[in-house]
């Protein structure tokens, strides 16, 4: 192949540099990659050898700028290993996965090269830097030291070895968790099986017969968006057992695509990487660099709320044991009756049913409500583009502008579940913002896996894909308004336990009573969302809080607790749970939202000891919110305070530093407890 018919090797000239999606093939990937790791580890070295004294210039600023190429190459590679992969692409990924590992210690292995950040970092007081250039020198000395950089040469060479055996097991975890979903189908074609699930339930389950080759019969998946509705609906119970155990068994089938002994054998390595680290645990490891300094400190939090999280749960589950004796049932209430029992609950006690909801919630609709809250908040507007390339014909692409109609950034929307792309919903970067060597716009994706509509009817969402829509808008914004002169502190740049406060503080305005009246629509009608429904909507807020606290708390937890292991010897995976869970006293009838066999976001993912951020956060986002509340939820004064101090800082920053120049004081709990119904 020529670098002329190779895209990565061109000057992209599609509007705003958005990747040319319709040129680039598979094969491309691995020459530019190749490439582009050859020229980065030459430029590197230059900086490295230098004979001219370290000065931020020459060296920290000149290694910024040697990971632009890579980045562009990375930026699509792993955007459409996430969201549109194919055997290709998952083999090329396999390939990458430890000669990337290999290309980064080579960097942050090199004694030359970090003798000029340490002697830069020895002197840092006395080199005039601003507060953005010093974080990042003591950022990347921090980075060069956590990837082994001081250690002698026995030690990096184990810390290699290891780092690329972890990265080939994440690899293969990820993509067995993919198999995983899409070898699972639910296929009915008795409608006697169908009673109980809405019309639109059906009509979406129809639609995914279609796309995956069952012409006319129903087809139900493990993917989250088509899991919730069966179990909350079906009346069929032998049929809701199924899924869940489809479901909670994904990866531990013994079969080809078992992730037991990958899980088992990831968290061993990463102990003694720890060890080498000089650390007794992954845990400890990875939250010296976070904002919760320490397993204690995580575990700690997690503990102040599973108290009254079980609490409530064992009410709830008392109240759907009386429910199922009420409509008949002469049996004990089950993990798979969880779903369709608090239906019925939240219908007797609150007069309300999601299926009635749904219809105000059209999807676009509810992506232009997110779109208004950014425009009221800070004067953003969203042209719609129509004339750039896209990876996959359901993505969307947006101009963002500010208040004064310069340019901020593109934005893409990828709304719909597929075979091709993996679960959950998340924000990605095509590009980040920079300003060094002149501007750079960001360049954001939002990936979520919504049903599509069927025939007539569009995709309608439920109240918890609402407030996914807005989440990952939320991660989106911190990308898009990015202000920093660096890349690798910009946008979601910031430490794990941070990065959840611009996407969780979103979700509150998603079900504010005048946000919603101008995005909750009738789909067929056009009609507001009348009042009695948004009441309806508020009071249910903290409804099975009880459930949705203890499976995540108790998902943390397993988390946690395989991070804080001391030993390296490898952990039977479900003999491990059982014991984690056992020792909780978790409901029985109640599971961790993940299990560790597809607990991707610690196995394959960024979250390992990590997976506790998203509560974390929440204490910062619930707490936020109320400075928004006490001047009106759209007052100028407060949001342009949380642009400039969150939105636009990154990780130029300490977090908590920054939080606080947003709020004025450290978060209280108290906020997060009255918003989960925990107080």
């Amino acid at each position: 192949m020529t670098e002329q018919s190779n895209p990565f090797f061109e000057t992209w000239d599609a509007p705003y540099g958005v990747p040319p999606f319709d040129r680039i093939k598979s094969e491309h990937f691995i020459p530019a990659f190749e490439k582009a790791m050859t020229e980065r580890l030459a430029n590197v070295e230059i900086i490295a050898r230098s004979t001219v004294a370290p000065t931020f210039e020459n060296t920290l600023e000149a290694l910024e700028r040697t990971f632009v190429p890579m980045h562009r190459i990375m930026g699509v590679f792993y955007n459409q290993t996430s969201a549109h992969t194919n055997d290709a692409l998952q083999k090329i990924q396999a390939e990458m996965a430890p000669k990337l590992v290999r290309h980064e210690a080579a960097i942050q292995m090199n004694v030359a090269l970090f003798k000029r950040i340490e002697a830069l970092y020895e002197t840092r007081e006395t080199l005039g830097l601003g507060a953005e250039q010093m974080r990042l020198l003591t950022e990347t000395h921090k980075d060069f030291t956590r990837a082994g950089a001081a250690l002698d040469k026995t030690a990096q060479a184990d810390l290699k070895a290891i780092n690329e055996e972890i990265s080939v097991l994440t690899t293969r975890f990820g993509q067995n968790s993919l198999a995983e979903t899409n070898d699972f189908q639910l296929v009915i074609d008795n409608e006697d099986d169908l009673a109980g699930l809405p019309d639109s339930v059906q009509a979406a389950a129809l639609e995914t017969g279609r796309e995956l080759g069952h012409e006319g019969s129903y087809v139900f998946t493990i993917s989250r968006s088509s899991f919730t509705p069966f179990m909350q609906s079906a009346d069929n119970r032998a049929l809701r057992e199924k899924m869940f155990r489809a479901y909670t068994l994904s990866g531990d089938n013994n079969n080809e695509h078992d992730n037991k002994a990958i899980t088992s054998k990831i968290a061993s390595l990463r102990v003694r990487r720890a060890n080498i680290m000089g650390h007794k645990t992954h845990a400890e490891f990875e939250l010296s660099d976070r904002m919760a300094d320490s397993p204690d400190a995580a575990y700690g939090l997690l503990r102040q709320l599973w108290e009254p999280a079980v609490a409530k749960a064992k009410r709830e589950a008392e109240d759907l044991q009386a429910s199922i004796q009420r409509s008949g049932g002469n049996f004990k209430l089950a993990p798979w009756d969880w779903w369709y029992y608090t239906e019925k609950v939240r219908a007797e006690n609150f007069d309300m049913n999601v299926e009635e909801i749904k219809p105000y919630f059209e999807l676009s609709r509810v992506r232009d409500g997110a779109f208004h809250v950014a425009t009221q908040l800070y004067g953003l507007t969203f042209k719609q583009l129509h004339n750039v390339p896209v990876y996959h014909e359901d993505v969307e692409t947006w101009e963002v502008s500010d208040a004064d109609g310069s340019h901020i950034g593109v934005f893409l929307a990828d709304y719909f579940m597929r075979p091709s792309k993996r679960g959950g919903a998340w924000m990605s970067a095509y590009r980040e913002q920079k300003k060094i060597d002149g501007e750079t716009r960001p360049i954001i994706v939002n990936v979520c896996n919504f049903p599509k509509g069927s025939g007539d009817q569009p995709s309608l969402l439920g109240p918890d894909e609402v407030r996914t829509l807005f989440h990952e808008f939320g991660h989106a914004l911190h990308g898009l308004l990015a202000n920093t002169t660096y890349e690798s502190m910009s946008g979601t740049s910031v430490k794990r336990d941070f990065v959840e406060l611009p996407s969780q503080i979103m979700e509150h305005w998603a079900t504010e009573p005048d946000v919603m009246k101008v995005y909750a629509r009738h789909y067929e009608t056009g009609a507001v969302i009348p009042d009695d429904l948004i009441e309806k909507i508020l009071k249910v807020q903290t409804f099975n809080q009880g459930f949705a606290t203890t499976e995540y708390l108790s998902a943390s937890i397993l988390d946690l607790d395989w991070h804080s292991l001391e030993t390296a010897d490898e952990q039977p995976a479900n003999e491990f749970e059982a014991e984690a869970m056992g020792s909780l006293g978790l409901v029985e009838e109640i599971t961790p939202r993940y299990r560790s066999t597809y607990f991707s976001h610690i196995f394959s993912g960024g979250y390992s000891a990590g997976y506790y951020s998203y509560i974390w956060a929440e204490v910062l986002d619930a707490d936020g919110y109320e400075a928004f509340k006490e001047k009106g939820i759209f007052d100028q004064e407060t949001a342009k305070s949380f642009r400039e101090n969150i939105l636009e800082k990154g990780g130029t920053e300490d977090p908590m530093k920054l939080y606080k120049k947003f709020r004025g004081r450290e978060p209280k709990v108290d906020a997060l407890l009255v918003d989960r119904g925990l107080d």
